[in-house]
């Protein structure tokens, strides 16, 4: 058989690169031999993340715009010519049968140049809204794998290959480990449960909302598992004084919290959403604003239009988020709605799909 050489670029944030690294790991088990090779963006995330997955990683010295007039903006034209060049020697060398980009600033010197050498190359998106990367990418690409339905306006419709999001396979059945769940975390099964995501790094105005509330999560009987970020952590510590409260930097075992949760508050990543729709749980969507074209809100409205979460923006929470909490945990049949109609949006073989694409171009070679 022979050796195949992947190379993959994602990164800047967790939803660039973790799926980066689960179409890695499985195309490792489908070509046990193969050789593989991740290219990021250097001082990101992914120079730590990837390693850690046990892959090697080269660094580009890359960055986006600023949306304000910066220092690191005139580097930007200096940067991108760096990194098309050191891109051009990367691919020059490690000569890969595939160059798979699930999207960040790295990705796109390497995909244009995999371009230019004839080399397939295939785009992962996980928005509903695709950054500018990704749309400038998909005129030469082979394959667009994509999460969200209706993207024509931006991709070539004959590229497009609907396959959703690569989550962890440990979410899939985590209603068998509710039990574990309690345990884990110590909660009391008569009580509901609400699980607040902010993501790794935290959501400062969703941690002024919680915080806020304790007394209205405590009035209605409700224990609270908080991820607040490790940037926010020693601000908010000092609440776990309340017994409903537990306060998290970071949590590790996300399908035990999961499995714990009744109602989720969370952030609308892409990642989130696609692993949010595979647990199944109520959702009150609180999307960031400072995020490129809006996408969170774009994402989590998509969820919405077909009855499967609630979003509230940022502006509305003081006078919304009472009444909408409230509404919700007193009403089981709708938290039942909302759980059904967002399971039926899942697609757990999302990372089995991707690579059935990238196996298609391999036999075509």
């Amino acid at each position: 058989m022979k050796q195949y050489k992947f190379i993959l670029s994602g990164g800047g944030t967790g939803g660039h690169i973790y799926p980066a690294i689960a179409i890695a790991n499985e195309l490792k088990s489908r070509f046990p031999n193969a050789e593989f090779l991740f290219v990021g963006a250097k001082d990101k995330m992914e120079m730590q993340k990837v390693p850690q997955a046990g892959y090697k990683i080269i660094g580009l010295w890359i960055a986006g715009l600023q949306r304000r007039l910066t220092f690191d903006n005139t580097l930007f034209p200096v940067k991108l010519i760096s990194s098309l060049l050191k891109s051009r020697t990367i691919i020059k060398q490690f000569e890969p049968d595939v160059v798979i980009g699930t999207g960040g600033f790295a990705s796109g010197p390497l995909l244009q140049i995999a371009v230019i050498a004839g080399i397939p190359t295939v785009i992962q998106e996980q928005n509903s809204y695709p950054g500018i990367t990704n749309k400038l990418l998909s005129k030469k690409a082979k394959k667009i794998c994509v999460a969200y339905e209706n993207l024509e306006r931006f991709f070539p419709k004959e590229k497009m290959i609907l396959t959703g999001n690569p989550v962890r396979q440990d979410l899939i059945d985590i209603d068998s480990k509710r039990e574990i769940a309690l345990q884990h975390f110590d909660l009391d099964p008569k009580k509901k449960t609400l699980l607040v995501l902010g993501g790794s790094l935290g959501a400062r105005r969703i941690n002024e909302l919680i915080a806020k509330e304790i007394l209205l999560f405590a009035a209605h009987n409700v224990q609270v598992i908080w991820q607040c970020g490790k940037l926010y952590f020693d601000d908010y510590k000092r609440l776990e004084e309340n017994d409903n409260i537990q306060i998290h930097s970071f949590i590790d075992k996300m399908d035990l919290v999961y499995a714990a949760a009744d109602i989720v508050v969370s952030r609308a990543g892409a990642s989130s959403v696609s692993e949010l729709c595979i647990v199944g749980k109520p959702v009150i969507f609180i999307p960031s604003p400072n995020v490129a074209e809006d996408h969170q809100t774009k994402n989590a409205q998509a969820i919405v239009d077909k009855n499967g979460a609630i979003l509230l923006k940022e502006v509305e929470l003081d006078s919304q988020f009472g009444t909408v909490f409230e509404s919700l945990i007193k009403d089981e049949a709708k938290q039942k709605m909302l759980s059904d109609n967002i399971k039926q949006l899942a697609m757990p073989e999302a990372t089995i799909r991707i690579v059935d694409e990238i196996v298609k171009l391999i036999d075509r070679k």
